[in-house]
């Protein structure tokens, strides 16, 4: 397959449409004005359905275990975080409609087209690779715990549905998580509702201090704004025509009521004394009664799936963004195969130490995403102030078109944040070794190094020519 430069609007089937049983056929191309359907309102549920899991659960339940919070400081850093993380969301979701092509296709004007090869690459492995393996271990504890099925079958059936889905492509998703929205925002509630009345909120850690509180905002902030390199993936097929202002509503509200919600429930969950050796998803349900500990874990399994879909799927469509010449049989769908096989043996490899491999995962997803949209905000910021559509319609398909301050930014970000700042178990940076209040600020020093430097080195519209 021969990835269409952005300029190009000729290669999806027209007969696509709206149609919900249909696989589609788009890669990065932009969609034409033929194909355009949907309204700002779906990106509600396709962006509340996916945090509605365990995932987002375990926010909370480290904040308080792990970081030593109580649950009203987890609480302040959590909504504080995701706040940050969804308001950013609902902006880039604007590209959508305005452009017709998925978020990594967006990432050409900072970086350029060879340079938009890097963060394009990378989201491809977090997503497909690290955020599908997370997610999948979620689903088959809960079915372990559910059915009593061990762990690699209960595993493998998770990542069959969670491809099928991603594979069909853009409409069934949204189709899906639509009708996954209801089911899971009623047993979520409920099973909140529970673990309020049987919670200690006035327990949890009282050690965690400044570092904690900064953490756990990493935490949530990471989690959201990991959100955001898939951003116009599920916003390029609406009218260009689309409310402005509901295209950034909706997604934002979304993803921040349902992140925020759903972490605050994990964080009063872990104020409760959990079974002895329990799973993680068992140690948030035993304190359930059974009835609605099963529907918990049933929901815990949907909204597995509601997220995964989504990772499989963009995972595949920031390789087909990379702009490769590929073999024809290698399109989106299959794409969004390998990409499910390759993360479902990640997950296998974790099945062992879930918990752990989850918390550092959490933080270091921010490493690149804080970097990331530092120069991704602020090349937005510069080119809606000074440049025609029509000008940087073309830019997009212009393979020679380089911008070096962009992508320079960006390593420069990493480069100064990540030894100085990171607050891992196998590496400790000089700030949080010599100064451990500080916690991990990772994430915020590479979004305002590298955001800064790029403001810089751009120096107006032509800084990038």
């Amino acid at each position: 397959m021969t990835t269409a430069p952005a300029s190009s609007a000729t290669t999806i089937a027209p007969e696509y449409g709206d149609k919900v049983i249909a696989v589609e056929t788009a890669g990065s191309e932009p969609i034409p004005d033929a194909e355009r359907h949907g309204s700002p309102l779906q990106l509600l549920w396709t962006w509340a359905s996916p945090n509605i899991e365990f995932a987002t659960v375990y926010i909370g339940v480290i904040s308080v275990l792990f970081f030593g919070l109580s649950f009203w400081q987890a609480t302040a850093a959590i909504l504080l975080g995701t706040a940050i993380g969804a308001l950013t969301q609902g902006v880039l979701s604007l590209d959508g409609p305005r452009f017709g092509v998925p978020q990594m296709v967006i990432g050409r004007f900072s970086f350029g087209h060879k340079g938009n090869l890097l963060p394009s690459g990378v989201n491809a492995l977090v997503a497909g690779v690290g955020w599908f393996a997370v997610n999948s271990l979620s689903a088959a504890f809960a079915l372990n715990t559910l059915a009593g099925l061990r762990p690699l079958p209960s595993l493998l059936l998770v990542v069959a549905a969670e491809i099928l889905i991603g594979f069909i492509g853009h409409n069934f998703v949204h189709v899906f998580e639509r009708y996954a929205f209801p089911a899971l925002a009623v047993v979520f509630l409920l099973a909140g509702v529970w673990t309020f009345k049987d919670a200690h909120l006035g327990g949890g850690g009282a050690s965690g201090g400044l570092g904690g509180f900064l953490l756990a905002f990493s935490t949530a902030w990471g989690y959201a704004a990991g959100w955001n390199p898939y951003a116009t993936d599920y916003s390029r097929y609406l009218p260009r025509t689309a409310s402005r202002f509901k295209t950034v509503l909706y997604p934002a509200l979304g993803l921040f009521v349902s992140v925020a919600l759903v972490a605050v429930i994990g964080a009063a969950s872990a104020t409760i004394l959990a079974p002895k050796d329990a799973s993680p998803t068992a140690a948030f349900t035993g304190h359930l009664p059974g009835w609605l500990g099963d529907l918990t874990l049933l929901a815990i399994i949907l909204g597995a799936i509601s997220a995964n879909a989504l990772n499989v799927y963009s995972s595949a469509i920031s390789v087909t963004s990379l702009g490769l010449r590929l073999p024809a049989w290698l399109g989106r769908g299959m794409l969004v195969v390998l990409s499910g096989v390759v993360g479902t043996a990640a997950a296998w490899a974790s099945l062992s130490d879930a918990g752990s491999a989850y918390e550092a995962f959490l933080l270091v997803i921010a490493y690149w995403v804080g970097p990331w949209l530092g120069v991704v905000l602020v090349e937005r910021w510069l080119r809606s102030r000074t440049t025609a559509d029509e000008e940087l319609a073309r830019r997009l398909g212009d393979r020679s078109y380089t911008n070096w301050p962009g992508i320079t930014a960006l390593l420069i970000g990493i480069a100064v944040s990540v030894p100085l700042f990171s607050n891992q178990e196998k590496y400790v940076g000089w700030v949080p070794e010599h100064y451990p209040s500080f916690g991990d600020i990772t994430c915020l020093v590479g979004f305002a190094v590298s955001g800064g430097l790029y403001a810089v080195l751009r120096r107006g519209p032509r800084g990038a020519e």
